[in-house]
């Protein structure tokens, strides 16, 4: 059943409903620490508090501790605070978001008048989660059939992303946002266009797949269906070009009609429990509007048919991973860029397709939310599991996930992006790990060399996205699988076992020795394993600069996979390698309290 998060008090431990104030000043601070504080070593622990100075602006904060992580992915409780006129004051999330701000301006030279209406943006639709999941009748919005868990478990992320500023936000009207959230439990059909056949421009890597389009719906002879997300259509409806195309009859509105589909997490990306549709989305979303740019329509298809062998190659080698194809993409063809990306779709294959029967899959951010708002969750798939149970789960996923990520780089020169939202996890009866399925090939890479004449097969704007530089590729691997996915998960095991971190991380250490050993002691693990910081995506300054995701760049954090480091205890400093003051005093020291500035 979907969940109401809470959190529990310090005092008593009674557990009160959450609002939305905490989790968006928590989400702000992570940014602050991995991304100015901790690389500038401007922060420390004291007490039961993590301390975090904003060095240029010269603002002291803090917040409360629940636990210390050897990564950074540190548990915070209760409200931040600042410090003023010899005291803690409460500080409120849009205080730390002026004072990020303020830090911001003087460390870059760069104003940036969006960022506060950003992150009240993404406060309002946490906000507007946490309200839906409260309300009575919410897990009927689930609907049933066998993947209905599933779905729970895409539309269960109320918080999003918890080292990116602005999460949640989004462009857009609230009444919308409750029609076509996947936060608001929602399922609606598709709007059916008939587009006329020779205005129709569509590629397959195989005989079937456009048939999940062409199954929707008939459509008058000499027309193909052309299904739309009726939100997309909306904003797409007074477009010049598609009114003359259905002036012209080269479209035909047939309406909304047919099954219903499910947004799954990424909103754009719905599912009918057969297949998934993704769809352009003209809404800024996060970072980016999320829209099917046209070399994303045609790269999609190409991928397919050039990563089937090595996907198969996968599979075999490692029983239990695979990858879903998206074999087919189609859209309107009347001369105008704009419309095609705007009404393109790209599809991809069900669960259905590789999904091992009796299995359960799970979206892997579902499993890894710090909160428990699924039945997805950590702490409610292993509920009751002891230690030596919660080390053979991990033992379990971690064989499912790193080797065939680090096969496909090492031995097919393919970078895959097994970052949390886009790794289905597939458990048993018991909740035990047996599959993983990768998705979603935007973000899949290839490096040149292995490459090129596959490469220099396809049009210039085509091929140009599909490649990584080996570094650039290697720095996607890294921090999609350790800090993103692998971080985070370990962060959902040791919030139910604290003291079994450094063993997680000593196991994922055991893995990666493993995979060197198998891929011939490559530099690159070598590194790892000898403590080379991990890369981290800067989504703060990124989102700062507005630069495209594609652009950004990326901080370094201590390694917990290192010789040294693995202990638990990481020689006595905190997980973003500063000294940890054991005492009030030694904060003091390393924090001199500021004079007041009233």
């Amino acid at each position: 059943m979907p969940l109401a998060p809470s959190r529990t008090t310090g005092t008593d431990d009674r557990t009160v409903p959450l609002t939305a104030d905490e989790p968006v000043a928590h989400t702000l601070l992570n940014c602050l620490l991995r991304e100015i504080c901790g690389p500038e070593r401007q922060t420390a622990v004291s007490g039961t508090h993590l301390l975090l100075r904003l060095p240029r602006c010269g603002e002291l904060l803090r917040v409360g501790l629940r636990r210390v992580s050897l990564t950074g992915a540190h548990r915070f409780t209760g409200p931040a605070g600042r410090w003023r006129d010899g005291g803690w004051h409460a500080l409120g999330w849009e205080e730390l978001a002026a004072c990020a701000q303020r830090e911001l301006e003087l460390r870059t030279g760069v104003r940036n008048e969006e960022f506060r209406a950003q992150v009240a943006s993404s406060h309002a639709g946490v906000a507007a989660a946490l309200e839906h999941a409260a309300a009575p009748g919410r897990a009927g919005s689930r609907g049933t059939g066998p993947h209905a868990r599933y779905l729970r478990s895409e539309q269960s992320l109320l918080f999003g992303h918890r080292f990116h500023p602005t999460p949640k936000s989004r462009t857009g009207s609230p009444a919308d946002w409750a029609r076509y959230a996947p936060e608001a439990g929602a399922r609606f059909p598709l709007r059916h266009l008939a587009v006329r056949a020779d205005r129709v421009r569509e590629e397959a890597a195989a005989p079937a797949a456009l048939t999940a389009l062409d199954r929707q719906g008939e459509v008058p002879d000499g027309y193909r269906l052309l299904p739309a997300h009726p939100w997309q259509y909306a904003m797409l409806r007074a477009h010049p070009a598609l009114r003359d195309a259905v002036r012209r009859g080269d479209v035909l509105d047939l309406g909304e009609r047919g099954d219903s589909f499910a947004p799954t997490a990424s909103v754009r990306t719905l599912y009918d429990g057969r297949n998934f549709l993704k769809f352009s989305l003209n809404t800024r979303i996060t970072n980016c509007v999320r829209k099917n740019a046209d070399y994303e329509l045609r790269g999609a298809v190409a991928l397919t048919r050039h990563l089937e062998p090595v996907a198969t190659a996968l599979t075999a080698r490692f029983p239990g991973c695979d990858l879903l194809r998206e074999p087919g993409y189609r859209t309107v063809d009347v001369g105008d860029r704009e419309l095609a990306e705007g009404l393109g779709v790209i599809v991809r294959e069900g669960l259905d397709a590789r999904l091992r029967p009796g299995v359960t899959p799970l979206l892997a951010a579902a499993v890894a939310d710090e909160h428990p708002s699924s039945d997805a969750q950590f702490g409610e798939l292993l509920r009751g599991a002891d230690p030596v149970a919660a080390l053979g789960w991990w033992d379990a996923y971690l064989s499912l996930l790193v080797p065939p990520v680090l096969a496909a780089y090492f031995d097919h020169g393919v970078v895959l992006e097994p970052h949390l939202q886009n790794v289905v996890l597939g458990v048993d009866a018991l909740g035990m790990p047996v599959q993983a399925l990768f998705r979603d090939l935007e973000g899949t890479k290839l490096l040149p060399g292995p490459h090129t004449a596959f490469l220099d097969s396809l049009p210039r704007d085509v091929a140009r996205p599909l490649v990584y530089a080996p570094r650039r590729g290697w720095d996607r691997v890294v921090y999609c699988l350790l800090v993103n996915h692998l971080s985070e998960t370990a962060a959902a095991v040791a919030d139910r076992h604290p003291g079994l971190e450094g063993e997680l991380w000593r196991a994922v250490r055991g893995v990666l020795r493993e995979r060197s050993a198998a891929h011939g002691e490559p530099a690159e693990l070598r590194a790892l394993l000898a403590g080379a910081p991990l890369p981290a995506k800067a989504n703060l300054l990124t989102r700062w600069g507005r630069a495209a995701d594609r652009e950004a760049g990326y901080v370094h954090l201590t390694s917990p996979v290192g010789p040294g480091t693995v202990s638990g205890t990481a020689n006595g400093t905190v997980s973003d390698g500063l000294a940890a003051p054991r005492t009030r005093a030694a904060s003091r020291a390393a924090f001199p309290r500021p004079r007041s500035t009233s």
